[in-house]
């Protein structure tokens, strides 16, 4: 059997130090994103590098790093300083390291300091992308320009319940002589797991939206080393497109986050915001005092001109009521004067018809047409009124203006 040349494993594994050393002899400067941190008890600081932009999530590298004790205060300290956040999970850095490889337990990185301008631009450049991004897309403005009611009694709140901010609302409004209904919906407000949470609670709040007035996020009582959430996209689209007014107490004084920029209504604390609705009411009862004294005024104004023109029209009642009698009076008098003689008109008038009518009653009288020469003919106690009606023998009985003559019928004669 024929034995090829071979090393060993940890000869392999010392090969590939003895390379690296050589090769990195001298720090790089490094740029990564953190994904995991874990300061030890022993005051080491642990953490997991990654670079992102492989298929599926996948990262394209990884490499466990360390900052030793003895750097870690001063490499902290200076970061948070100058970024005002606290080194986190999330947070793209560029970091000088010192490249170590160990034969058990392989590759790992040793930072001995981190440039914090590089993290501040990579910060800006992402927030300005979420601001061209939110603005391509239309929705930049949608959140200011919701309606704001007059009132504003009905509250939810995205906060964490135990945060000291959310307590400093509370108190405030309870300050206040006004009725105020809060409902917390309870949310991480810092950590990897806050714009997740963040949103949760806000589409929680969506689902409920006829029950308030607008939408109180607040984050008060913690560090600013977690305000990079903030101006996440995905949380702020959220917040743009909200369908009820947003108010923001994020609470941070260096600089504006873009979940300030669309809302509706930004302000720097909790208890800021708690007076801002303290306020509101304040105006809306000073509104309603006015419009009830303008209400009052208008009312008495509008009752005086009703008092005036009801006098007035009394008197022009009373004037055209006498006006009136009055010519009705001598109407009547005038009629009373007229009735005598239009009544012996009237009976002369009825007289005369009478008499008209008596002459031609007379006029027509059996009696006068005898006398001017006509005869009534009867015969069976019928008056003739045609030849047809009589036969030869029939009796007749013929009245004249003095007498009556009695005959027989001899012959009839019919002219048509």
């Amino acid at each position: 059997m024929q034995t090829h040349s071979h090393i060993t494993l940890s000869q392999l594994q010392r090969l590939v130090k003895e390379t690296l050393h050589e090769r990195f002899a001298l720090p790089v400067w490094v740029s990564a994103e953190i994904s995991e941190i874990k300061v030890n008890y022993s005051g080491h600081c642990y953490l997991e590098l990654v670079e992102k932009g492989g298929d599926n999530g996948v990262p394209l590298a990884q490499s466990r790093a360390v900052i030793w004790r003895t750097a870690y205060p001063r490499i902290a300290g200076y970061f948070e300083a100058e970024t005002g956040q606290r080194l986190a999970a999330g947070i793209k850095i560029l970091a000088k390291v010192a490249v170590n490889y160990h034969e058990l337990y392989g590759f790992s990185l040793q930072i001995t300091d981190i440039d914090p301008t590089y993290t501040l631009g990579d910060m800006e450049r992402q927030r300005q992308i979420t601001i061209a991004q939110l603005q391509q897309e239309g929705v930049w403005d949608m959140n200011r320009e919701a309606p704001m009611p007059v009132v504003v009694q009905r509250v939810a709140v995205v906060s964490s319940a135990n945060a000291a901010g959310y307590q400093d609302f509370r108190k405030e409004l309870t300050k206040s002589p006004y009725r105020f209904e809060v409902t917390l919906f309870d949310a991480f407000m810092q950590g990897a797991a806050a714009e997740e949470s963040i949103v949760t609670a806000l589409c929680a709040v969506a689902e409920r939206m006829d029950e308030f007035d607008a939408v109180v996020l607040i984050r008060g009582g913690g560090s600013a080393s977690d305000l990079n959430c903030f101006n996440a996209y995905r949380l702020c689209a959220h917040m743009a497109q909200f369908p009820l007014p947003i108010l923001t107490g994020i609470g941070h004084d260096k600089d504006t986050s873009v979940a300030d920029m669309v809302a509706h209504t930004a302000l720097k604390t909790p208890t800021a915001v708690a007076g801002w609705l303290v306020e509101r009411m304040t105006q809306a009862e000073g509104w309603l005092d006015y419009a009830a004294l303008q209400l009052h005024d208008a009312t008495k104004a509008a009752m005086h001109a009703s008092e005036v023109r009801l006098e007035r029209l009394s008197g022009d009642l009373r004037q055209m009521s006498g006006n009136l009698l009055t010519r009705q009076r001598l109407r009547a008098e005038h009629l009373s004067a007229l009735l005598p003689e239009a009544v012996r008109n009237f009976l002369a008038r009825q007289a005369t018809r009478l008499d008209n009518a008596a002459e031609l009653i007379a006029g027509r009288s059996p009696e006068r047409i005898l006398r001017l020469g006509f005869a009534v003919v009867r015969t069976g106690g019928k008056a003739v009124v045609s030849a047809r009606g009589v036969r030869k023998g029939d009796a007749l009985e013929i009245e004249v203006a003095d007498g009556t003559i009695h005959g027989t019928a001899q012959k009839t004669f019919l002219t048509s």
